[in-house]
C-alpha cells in the first residue's frame, strides 16, 4: 500500500479515535467539546467513505452496486438526520430539526456545491483556452445526464405537496423512497463506453493490486460505517445543546453546520474533479446527490418517526412549512437552470447569490418574497429552454439504448458532441497527460449553443 495512502487513512483514523473513544467510555465534555470532537469524526468517515465508494467503482457495476454505493455515500448525512427524526417519535420537541436537517443539506448542495464546481470548471477551461480566442460561457452536460435532471424535475414538483400538506405522510414516504428505487434501477441501465478516472486518495486504492483493493474498500466501508453510527446521536445532541450554550439559534447550527460537516467530502471530491477539467462529472454527481435528498433521504423521515413511536407523518410547523417552500423553489430553479444541458457561469453566480441573500431575510414574508423570485426566475428559465421540458420529463420512462437513457436524441447529440469536442482539444495536447485530460473535458466548456431549427 503505498505510503500516501497510508498517511491519509491514519490521519482520518486518529482524528476519528477521540470520538470512539468517548462514546465507547461513556465521557462527555462540555457541549462544544463534544460537537468538535464528534463532529470531526463523522468528517473523517466521510472521507474514508468518499474514497471507498469511488474506487469501488472499479470493481462494482450494476445497479445493485449502485445501490449499495449510493446508501453508504450518504450514510454521514442520512444518520444524523434519522436520528432527529426517530427521536421526534417519542419527543416532540426534536421533529423541527429533522426537517431543518434535511432543507439545509439539500439547500447548500445546490446553493453553494453546484455554484462552486461550475465556477472552478469554469475557470480552469478559461486558464486553459486563454489565448486562442475562444470564449468560454458554459459547462456542457452530457446527453445521459438529462435522466438525473428528469427524475430531479419530477422530485422539485412533486415536493410543493408536503407544504400544502403541512406534513409528511409515510404513505408519501414510501412513494417517494419507491421512485429512489425506479432511480436507481434506471441508472443502472445506463451504459457509458469512458473509462472510470480516480483523484487523490481514490486512486491510490484503485491502482492497488485487485485483492489488496477489494480488501481496502471493504475495510473503510466498515469502518467509516461503525464510527459514523457511534458518532452520530452525540454529535446530533451536542448540536442541539452547543446551540444554548453559546447563544445561537440550535435550528440554525442543526441545519447547516450538520449538513456542511457531512457534505464537506463530497464538495471536495466534486472540486477535485473540476480542477482536472471534470466540471462535467463533477456536477453530475451533485445533480445525483440532489436525486437522492429528495427521494431516500425525504421518504425516509416519516418512516423513521413512525419507527420511534411517531404517527404516521411526520408534522411540519410553520418555519418548515416556508422552509420547504424555499428549498423546493430553489430546486425547481436549479431544474431549470441546467434542463437545456448547459449551465453557464453566471446562472452559477445567481444560485450562490440567491443562497446567500437567505441568511439576510430570515422573516416570514421575506422568505416567501425570495421563494416567489426564485419561482419566478424558474419559470423564465423553463420558457427559455421549453422544448428541453418534455425531453427530461420523459427521460426516466423511455426505453435505454445506447450510451443515453433520456430517450432524447438532440441529448445523446450533446453528450457526443461534447465528446468531440473533447477529442478535438485532446489532440493538441501534445505529451502532457494531465494537461490533455484537463482539456478534453473542459471543451465542453464552450460558447452558447446555436439556435435550433426544429426538433
Amino acid at each position: 500500500m503505498p505510503n500516501a495512502l497510508i498517511r491519509r487513512i491514519l490521519l482520518c483514523l486518529l482524528i476519528a479515535a477521540p470520538a470512539v473513544a468517548l462514546r465507547l467510555t461513556g465521557v462527555r465534555f462540555l457541549p462544544v467539546v463534544d460537537l468538535i470532537i464528534f463532529g470531526a469524526a463523522v468528517v473523517a468517515a466521510a472521507f474514508l467513505l468518499a474514497w471507498a465508494a469511488e474506487a469501488a467503482h472499479k470493481d462494482i457495476s450494476g445497479a445493485l452496486a449502485i445501490a449499495l454505493l449510493a446508501l453508504i455515500a450518504v450514510l454521514p448525512e442520512y444518520a444524523v438526520d434519522l436520528y432527529y427524526a426517530y427521536t421526534a417519535g417519542s419527543d416532540p420537541a426534536y421533529t423541527h430539526f429533522a426537517a431543518a436537517n434535511m432543507t439545509g443539506s439539500n439547500r447548500l448542495l445546490l446553493g453553494f456545491g453546484w455554484p462552486l464546481v461550475v465556477i472552478v470548471a469554469y475557470l480552469v477551461a478559461r486558464r486553459l483556452h486563454r489565448g486562442t480566442g475562444r470564449k468560454v460561457v458554459a459547462l456542457r452536460l452530457p446527453g445521459e445526464s438529462r435522466l438525473d435532471i428528469g427524475f430531479l424535475a419530477i422530485l422539485a414538483l412533486v415536493a410543493f405537496a408536503i407544504p400544502l400538506m403541512g406534513s409528511i405522510p409515510i404513505w408519501f414516504g414510501i412513494g417517494l423512497i419507491a421512485v429512489f428505487a425506479l432511480y436507481l434501477w434506471r441508472a443502472g441501465q445506463v451504459q457509458s463506453d469512458e473509462e472510470e478516472e480516480f483523484v487523490g486518495a481514490a486512486a491510490l486504492i484503485a491502482d492497488l493490486p485487485t485483492r489488496s483493493r477489494r480488501t481496502t474498500v471493504v475495510a473503510l466501508f466498515v469502518v467509516s460505517a461503525a464510527v459514523i453510527l457511534l458518532s452520530a446521536e452525540p454529535f446530533a445532541e451536542s448540536l442541539v445543546a452547543s446551540g444554548s450554550a453559546l447563544g445561537i439559534d440550535s435550528y440554525f447550527l442543526v441545519q447547516w453546520l450538520a449538513p456542511l460537516a457531512s457534505e464537506a467530502p463530497e464538495f471536495i471530491i466534486a472540486v477535485m474533479f473540476a480542477l482536472r477539467g471534470k466540471g462535467a462529472a463533477a456536477i453530475g454527481t451533485l445533480i445525483a446527490s440532489k436525486v437522492n435528498q429528495w427521494s431516500l433521504l425525504v421518504g425516509s423521515l416519516p418512516v423513521a418517526y413512525w419507527a420511534g413511536g411517531g404517527d404516521a407523518a411526520l408534522p411540519l410547523d410553520g418555519r418548515q412549512v416556508e422552509e420547504f417552500v424555499l428549498t423546493a423553489t430553489q430546486t425547481l430553479l436549479g431544474v431549470a437552470i441546467i434542463i437545456g444541458l448547459r449551465f453557464h457561469w453566471w446562472s452559477a453566480l445567481g444560485l450562490a447569490a440567491l443562497f446567500a441573500v437567505q441568511f439576510a431575510v430570515t422573516d416570514t414574508g421575506g422568505r416567501y418574497v425570495l421563494s416567489a423570485v426564485q419561482a419566478a426566475l424558474a419559470v423564465a428559465f423553463l420558457v427559455a429552454h421549453r422544448r428541453d421540458i418534455l425531453p427530461a420529463l420523459a427521460a426516466p420512462f423511455a426505453r435505454a439504448s445506447g450510451r443515453g437513457t433520456d430517450g432524447s436524441e438532440e441529448a445523446v447529440a450533446a453528450g457526443a458532441s461534447a465528446e468531440r469536442a473533447g477529442e478535438t482539444s485532446a489532440q493538441g495536447a501534445g505529451e502532457d497527460p494531465a494537461r490533455e485530460s484537463a482539456e478534453a473535458a473542459s471543451a465542453a466548456l464552450d460558447a452558447p449553443r446555436p439556435a435550433r431549427t426544429g426538433r
